[in-house]
């Protein structure tokens, strides 16, 4: 059985993946208001991926505003194939029969 990738399981985690997963970039505000949560929790969440190699981030102005763009590396791409599989193969042996 494949395992669980412990720094994108963390549900948070698992939808900032998700999401990054189907663009090529995302603005840190974005993403904010798309998972519902303050900054400093996404912060923290962002900060646990760069960690590890599965996102990278780049600030630049915008409108003369400084904004963090954040995008999955393609470390990050292929951890999070490997965490959804591992989740199917969960799900698949929960079903009866």
């Amino acid at each position: 059985m494949t395992a669980l990738d412990p720094a994108i399981h963390a549900p948070l985690r698992l939808q900032l993946c998700a999401a990054l997963s189907a663009v090529d970039e995302a603005e840190f505000v974005t993403l904010r208001d798309r998972l519902g949560v303050a900054d400093s929790v996404l912060s923290k969440h962002v900060s646990t991926l760069v960690e590890v190699g599965y996102v990278r981030t780049t600030k630049a102005a915008v409108d003369g505003r400084r904004t963090t763009w954040i995008a999955l590396t393609k470390d990050g791409r292929r951890a999070l194939g490997r965490h959804l599989r591992a989740l199917q193969e969960l799900i698949d042996a929960a079903q009866p029969g």
